[in-house]
């Protein structure tokens, strides 16, 4: 008589994971604008409407993340993922968000001398100060969610100060580890919980070790240009913390100057380009891997195999960190001192997107139309009655007819 129960429940598991799923590819076709952006749409679709999470659990992943190199977006919708169907949903997460901006990607480098560039810079000029209302917007909300207390109140303004005025990367995991610091001081205040042995699973850590290695050593014995490929991308991935804007220089330097697989013509376009588009901003690389593979004689599917070892390469380590770090990150929080450090860690992430706002607003022209359309897409969002592939749908239309 009981037989029936599981299978129930597996069938409603899986069509939660189904729903999930086509969640995360809205947020891949309309996540414009960065990590801050995506927090903020991932805020109003995955916690408010659909209740994945809370509020504090989506910051507290991301500040993870934040810690951890590698895309910050996409460990933490990757992370989502894997808290609520474990590996399996985790991978066809990381599929499903990156897949559009990789195929985008793969076919700019394909036809990158026959993109018009100035369609693409049209197309977005209202996309870019809608996702900084879509920042403003996250940065008011989760703000009112995680802040509670007077200390949190002093780091979040600090920490958007800071990071404001100092422009660096590693501000940013420097202050996360001050702020948990400074109210793990305030632990006693905290309900104790039955703590669980610690039960670290090693296999992730090693294999992400064992492959920068290895590709290492493979690369050079073998020359092999999509192996070589593969390193870069991976060693990039594995050293890299700060999101995109970090990752560019890094790549520039060691594909135009150092390596001339593409012109800075072409890596300007192709950033440009990638900015432009929903999604990781790491989808660059498979931009990069196919032009590289162009002057190999193998074609068509030489410079897919270069877009597919350079898309590879570059989310795997940051994939493989968070996997290893997740599965017992709840053990860990369980003791009064990491809990106590999550208020902190929360009133900074809090004040990272508070100064991602105005950082993002200084590149666009200081216009009566942009700011205009900041003011509409807070409210917008504020009245929570038009979905946001509406508003970016929108700007992409208004885009093409003005």
């Amino acid at each position: 008589m009981l037989a029936p129960l599981p299978r129930g429940h597996r069938r409603v598991k899986r069509g939660r994971n189904l729903v999930f799923l086509k969640d995360v590819a809205a947020l891949g076709l309309t996540a414009f604008g960065g990590p801050q952006a995506h927090l903020a749409m991932m805020l109003r679709l995955l916690v408010d409407k659909r209740r994945y999470l809370t509020a504090p659990e989506l910051l507290e992943l991301m500040a993870l993340c934040q810690i951890l190199p590698g895309p910050s977006s996409t460990q933490t919708i990757t992370a989502i993922g894997f808290r609520l169907g474990g590996p399996n949903l985790a991978y066809l997460t990381l599929l499903v968000w990156m897949l559009p901006a990789v195929c985008i990607m793969t076919v700019a480098g394909l036809s990158v001398s026959y993109l018009d560039k100035d369609l693409v810079m049209r197309l977005v000029q209202y996309v870019q100060p809608v996702a900084v209302g879509f920042v403003a917007y996250s940065a008011y909300t989760i703000a009112r969610k995680v802040i509670h207390s007077k200390t949190a109140v002093g780091l979040l303004v600090l920490a958007a100060i800071l990071v404001y005025a100092v422009q660096v990367p590693w501000v940013m995991p420097i202050l996360l580890l001050a702020g948990g610091l400074i109210t793990t001081f305030r632990y006693r205040k905290m309900p104790q919980q039955e703590k669980m042995p610690m039960q670290i699973e090693w296999a992730n850590f090693v294999l992400w070790l064992g492959i920068l290695i290895g590709a290492a050593v493979l690369g050079q014995f073998t020359q092999l240009l999509p192996v070589r490929l593969f390193e870069n991308f991976y060693r990039n991935g594995s050293l890299v913390f700060g999101g995109g804007q970090v990752l560019a220089p890094l790549l520039y330097t060691e594909f135009v100057e150092f390596k001339h697989y593409l012109t800075s013509e072409e890596f300007l376009s192709g950033l440009g380009l990638v900015q432009a588009l929903p999604g990781p901003n790491f989808s660059f690389a498979a931009y990069i891997g196919a032009l590289a593979m162009r002057g190999e004689g193998s074609g068509l599917d030489g410079q897919l195999l270069g877009a597919l070892v350079g898309a590879a390469g570059i989310f795997m380590p940051g994939t493989l960190l968070i996997f290893f770090l997740i599965r017992f990150w709840d053990q860990l929080k369980r003791y009064r001192v990491v809990k106590a450090s999550l208020e902190g860690i929360n009133a900074v992430s809090a004040g990272f997107v508070w100064a991602a706002t105005f950082l993002l607003y200084h590149p666009l022209p200081d216009t009566t139309v942009n700011l205009a359309l900041i003011g509409a897409t807070f409210l917008l969002l504020l009245w929570d009655r038009v979905p946001s592939y509406i508003i970016v749908g929108a700007a992409l239309a208004a885009g093409l007819v003005f």
